[in-house]
């Protein structure tokens, strides 16, 4: 039978004991709230199917994304992409118990994110909106968080996992956009008279190599062997290291930058960079194209010089399934039918 008493605050705690049954208690604003709740707890039992939720509700989602940092994620992630998508869950899902983070609650924060602005751009009214891909993840992501707390954690979660209810967002369309040769002589113009001088370097790397902005700024020439003509990128954006094959033009790029004193290839931040080349891209009047754009741009030529099989440049790229990479490669038409004769 469920005993009820009022606290000196004016709340009514109520608490039910069963033999067998580990004993409940919970604190309510009045008493028939106590009562209804202890009602629930003694018809559950009796049924055999109560589930206590009191760690789901004495533990907020930043308790336990911080437990997730320290505890399972560094046995089972490598590079950081994963750290910076549980910072934004917790921007907004952080003061929340886990008993509170239902189906709707779910929606809620998918259908926030989607509206967000793109952080890459300075001005957040004309910047275009995060990525239904982007915030995919996350909830994929916030998905493994609740599962890890059940699993491994051994916080039972009163409804379950509530991202399985809940749409996830489509991916987006992936980007074709490429430069034709005059919008390439303008946009080359405007990079080497820029006053950041490493990005005009910054962008021959990354047509000559593939790779991603971050890893570019992540080299060090501890890492470069020009004899050999290799880049050595202990961590990348999937968590795995890779060694980029340089082509002459990279080596030649590579042998003309000065030595940095910290040791870096590239001694420049990322918003300097990114701000830079879209700078240099209003100058030339070039819309819709980004730092990331040349990532693809550099797929896509490698891809039409036909001597790579498909294998060759995702070992290139880093990509862990072919079907990214062919998101990637764009292949010119007019190139295509040359090849068909």
């Amino acid at each position: 039978m469920a005993v009820f008493d009022q606290r000196d605050s004016g709340y009514w705690q109520a608490r039910v004991r069963r033999k067998g049954w580990p004993a409940q208690s919970k604190t309510f604003r009045t008493k028939a709230e106590a009562e209804t709740w202890a009602r629930k707890v003694e018809a559950e039992i009796d049924r055999g199917s109560f589930v206590s939720a009191s760690q789901a509700e004495g533990t907020s989602f930043k308790e336990l994304a911080q437990r997730f940092k320290t505890e399972f994620a560094p046995q089972h992630y490598r590079g950081s992409s994963w750290q910076n998508k549980l910072d934004r869950l917790v921007e907004r899902l952080g003061d929340y118990a886990l008993s509170a983070i239902t189906s709707e609650r779910v929606g809620w924060y998918r259908d926030a994110r989607l509206k967000d602005p793109d952080p890459r751009y300075k001005d957040p009214k004309q910047a275009p909106r995060i990525s239904g891909a982007t915030v995919k993840t996350e909830v994929d992501l916030l998905s493994k968080v609740l599962d890890v707390a059940s699993k491994e954690f051994s916080i039972t979660l009163p409804r379950g996992n509530p991202v399985t209810a809940v749409r996830k967002p489509s991916d987006s369309r992936a980007r074709e956009r490429r430069l034709d040769s005059v919008e390439w002589d303008a946009l080359q113009q405007q990079l080497k008279q820029s006053r950041n001088p490493w990005l005009w370097p910054a962008t021959q790397l990354a047509v000559e190599t593939a790779m991603r902005q971050g890893e570019l700024l992540a080299l060090r020439w501890e890492n470069i062997d020009l004899e050999k003509r290799t880049a050595y990128l202990p961590q990348t954006k999937n968590g795995a290291s890779r060694t980029v094959p340089l082509s002459s033009a990279a080596k030649a790029v590579l042998e003309s930058l000065p030595h940095a004193s910290d040791g870096s290839v590239l001694p420049t931040q990322k918003q300097s960079l990114y701000s830079a080349f879209a700078a240099a891209c209003k100058r030339a009047a070039i819309y819709d194209f980004t730092f990331h754009d040349l990532r693809h741009e550099a797929l896509s030529r490698l891809a039409e010089r036909g001597d790579l099989s498909v294998l060759e440049l995702s070992a290139i790229s880093g990509h862990k399934t072919l079907r990214l990479v062919q998101l990637y490669v764009q292949l010119h038409a007019s190139q295509l039918a040359q090849k068909l004769g």
